[in-house]
């Protein structure tokens, strides 16, 4: 149970408060927090409840909360992460009143963007599951609004996160994983039932209106090397879906990797046969604003750096990054390690290789894996096992998340995740 909070406060020559540090203590034992006043302002929470890994602890500090005042009170909590604001409203009314206005929720907007969180799907039937804190280093437990199961197609940007279904590919949703708020898109134009889907979705930071794009990919009946391909576009602000290319590839199918970056739309292609094994991916680039005519799509084409067995795209920062599978000389579809490389204009730029006791860490890794990332944080998951790695950008270093609350129940257990940022103030 939550007891009492601490914080010093700093001030710099130019004036600058900051926050040092906030410590309560431990606990021991899952928790739970009501934030059903709270939903009133910002939308509808669930309870979610943490466990602590590290124990109890003590510190002892010099609470300045009583000559603060509400405006300062109001910058600094909006600096805190997202878990440590929930707990922060059951410090005191005052708090709790600070922590509830649209004020604080405009304070909160102008902070830079929270460190992404990491959700580790628990069943391959539910979408139940943890959600990785790295600020904090803990897992919660949340509910996912709009999904049925962990089979969904799933994108995410700057805290929204968009759900399609894997059955029709009709059913889409946006929400907002903290607040639960939420919103059903209409169907998207195009074909039905498709063989492949990549689903991709981009908001502006400064509007929070909202780009979506799903890349549809069919066989031309009777002949396998040739696949329709159809890219629709939806906009938050007309609420309306437009198809913007339709296009036949010969040679290469379009699959379920995806990602916007700045205007831009890149997605993975897969060779359908005829070429050397080694090239068995590629990557088009498609401007969402100039809309290149049709027959042009397959001249943005891009070789992958190396012969891989999966590729993982996301977005950094507005740049493209790719996670991938690296294949053994002579087996390009068996796993050797896994790269990470950035895409400056059309040359890949290798980042870093995981260290092999990293690799090996993960047990048994199969040729395809879960990866996602954005800010300056890379998640890799084996599909294995719950165990999650977690690759900085910006120090070049690699970690262990703390060990998801889970086992593994029975051998063929499967295990995946998105990650995502934690936002109060945005809503779809």
């Amino acid at each position: 149970m939550l007891r009492e909070v601490f914080f010093f406060l700093i001030t710099s020559p130019s004036g600058f408060f900051c926050l040092l540090f906030l410590i309560m203590e431990g606990e021991t034992s899952w928790f739970s927090h009501s934030l059903d006043d709270m939903a009133r302002e910002i939308g509808e929470f669930d309870s979610f409840s943490e466990l602590s890994d590290e124990g109890n602890k003590e510190a002892t500090a010099v609470s300045v909360d009583l000559i603060l005042p509400d405006d300062l009170l109001e910058r600094i909590l909006a600096y805190l992460p997202v878990a440590s604001i929930f707990r922060a409203r059951c410090v005191c009314k005052r708090w709790y009143e600070i922590v509830s206005s649209k004020r604080f929720l405009w304070n909160f907007s102008r902070v830079l963007s929270q460190k992404p969180w990491y959700f580790m799907f628990t069943s391959s039937n539910e979408p139940t599951g943890y959600a990785y804190d790295p600020i904090l280093r803990k897992w919660y437990g949340i509910e996912l609004p709009c999904i049925e199961t962990s089979n969904w197609f799933i994108a995410s940007s700057c805290g929204l996160v968009c759900f399609m279904d894997n059955d029709s590919r009709t059913e889409l949703y946006v929400c907002n994983p903290i607040t639960k708020t939420r919103r059903k898109l209409r169907d998207p134009p195009g074909l039905r039932f498709s063989d492949y889907s990549a689903l991709a979705v981009s908001v502006n930071r400064k509007s929070h209106g909202y780009t979506i794009s799903i890349v549809k990919s069919k066989q031309v009946t009777g002949n396998f090397f040739q696949w329709d391909v159809s890219v629709h576009i939806y906009d938050s602000e007309t609420m309306m879906w437009v198809t913007t290319l339709t296009e036949v590839l010969t040679g290469w199918r379009g699959g379920d990797e995806s990602v916007i970056c700045d205007g831009v739309l890149y997605f993975l292609i897969y060779s359908t046969g005829g070429g050397s094994p080694e090239n068995r991916h590629g990557l088009i680039t498609y401007n969402l604003s100039s809309c290149s005519p049709p027959g042009l799509l397959i001249r943005s084409f891009i070789p992958v750096p190396c012969p891989l067995t999966c590729g993982r795209l996301m977005n950094l920062k507005e740049k493209l990054v790719m996670v991938g599978g690296i294949g053994k000389q002579d087996r390009p579809d068996i796993i050797k390690g896994i790269g990470i490389w950035v895409l400056n204009g059309k040359a890949w730029q290798e980042i870093a290789r995981m260290p092999h006791k990293f690799f090996q860490g993960f047990g048994e890794f199969d040729d395809v894996f879960a990866s996602s990332g954005t800010d300056d944080l890379i998640y890799i998951q084996s599909y294995g096992a719950p165990a999650l790695l977690v690759f900085d950008m910006s120090q070049r270093h690699w970690r262990w998340s703390q060990k998801c609350p889970v086992t593994k129940r029975f051998p063929l257990q499967l295990f995946t995740g998105f990650c995502f940022e934690p936002r109060l103030e945005i809503s779809p």
